[in-house]
């Protein structure tokens, strides 16, 4: 179970979760949900950490208000006929057919789903899930090949690997062994905000934590990216 804590930022409380890693240094994560994530040296003293939030609890405030202009998030999906659901930014109505084999494909502005038992939402969850993280492994496999070609050595930037996972917090992430890991339901988002987090994470494989040299690299590869940061908070809220 993961403890929560806080400290006090002015009139605000500022809570926070602490998840201790094999790491040299600490880093702070705001998550969109206004979360505070604290990735710690398994070493690192409660004090450090206390230490170092209030130094950058000017800076979590700013993230908190910027993340909560998009709250409250969209309600979950049911999974019934007529209902919306995106898919790489545009919203498509879903459709339920009795079908001799069951399989989802995008129709005319639907997401046609075919199903022994079309009336149980459950199955029609699944196989929309499925549909989901099959599109998520082609399309971010297409768009890393497509994201690389930003940087003056691709292959200087190119991952280990590629994960795809189900991911309550964070859009993506790069591993100390270079491997990506990206959120399924980024597949929701529009390409320009999938690039932006995937080039996001690119950086990291030359620049491990978000200081100035960071965002000077972000910055040269993708002058727009806080713009594309934008979007995928607002499609997604």
């Amino acid at each position: 179970m993961i403890k929560s804590h806080s400290v006090e930022y002015g009139k605000h409380h500022i809570e926070f979760s602490i998840v201790r890693r094999e790491r040299a240094t600490l880093e702070i994560a705001v998550e969109p949900d206004t979360t505070v994530i604290i990735a710690a040296p398994i070493d690192a003293s409660l004090d450090s950490i206390f230490e170092k939030v209030r130094k950058r609890a000017a800076w979590v405030r700013r993230q908190q208000r910027y993340f909560s202009q998009f709250l409250p998030r969209t309600p979950a999906r049911s999974f019934i006929a007529g209902e919306t659901h995106l898919y790489l930014g545009r919203q498509y109505r879903l459709k339920v057919e009795l079908g001799i084999q069951a399989n989802v494909k995008l129709i005319r502005g639907f997401i046609t789903v075919q199903s022994l038992r079309p009336g149980n939402a459950e199955k029609t969850r699944e196989l929309v899930e499925e549909w989901y993280k099959a599109r998520a492994h082609i399309k971010f496999g297409e768009r890393l090949e497509i994201n690389l070609v930003r940087f003056p050595d691709p292959e200087k930037f190119r991952p280990k690997g590629l994960i795809i996972r189900d991911l309550k917090q964070r859009w993506g992430s790069m591993s100390p062994s270079f491997r990506l890991l990206l959120n399924r339901k980024l597949i929701l988002a529009p390409v320009d905000a999938i690039d932006y987090v995937i080039t996001h994470e690119l950086c990291h494989i030359e620049e491990p934590h978000h200081g100035t040299t960071f965002f000077e690299l972000l910055n040269r590869v993708l002058p727009d990216w806080e713009k594309r940061k934008a979007r995928l908070e607002r499609v997604m809220a």
